[in-house]
């Protein structure tokens, strides 16, 4: 796909595009461990629940989105407020053009500018390329959760990386 990669804030019209992105790992892959797709009205309320500290990014590239990513509550209890936890998808046809990397880079900047003390990664084990994109940012292993995932017949361990900001 030709042309520059522009990032910028998501807005409710990009939950389809957001929406269709996510759906295609939700039942192909084990990179996120949800087991039906959302419906557009369930992506909407989703991105509803963000923006302000939270926000939704996504990457266009010739007036089509091509990735997008996030930075959600960690955890609902008010104590766990400076904590976020990101979130990267980029449509399978258009991997390893550094969409992933160029996401998270502004997610960590937003991050910092925003008052985050920390931004945590839940990551499938079986996903090296996504660890290993996270390490390459300063992310360290903080923990490894054996076969609390279960998604096409199989057990899943979810490896915790951790950046303090």
């Amino acid at each position: 796909m030709p042309g520059p990669i522009a990032i910028r804030p998501a807005t409710v019209d990009d939950c389809s595009a957001i929406n269709d992105i996510y759906n295609h790992y939700v039942r192909t892959d084990t990179c996120t461990y949800q087991t039906e797709p959302d419906t557009l009205a369930e992506r909407q309320a989703w991105f509803a629940r963000h923006g302000g500290v939270h926000p939704v990014l996504v990457a266009e590239q010739a007036g089509q989105i091509v990735a997008w990513g996030a930075l959600s509550a960690f955890h609902p209890r008010f104590g766990y407020r400076f904590s976020v936890e990101d979130s990267i998808y980029v449509r399978s046809d258009c991997l390893r053009r550094g969409l992933g990397r160029a996401l998270l880079g502004e997610l960590l900047h937003l991050a910092r500018e925003l008052g985050h003390h920390t931004v945590i990664a839940l990551i499938s084990a079986d996903k090296s390329g996504s660890v290993a994109l996270h390490e390459q940012f300063g992310f360290t292993r903080a923990a490894d959760l054996r076969e609390v995932g279960y998604k096409f017949d199989t057990w899943l361990d979810v490896a915790f990386l951790q950046l303090m900001l």
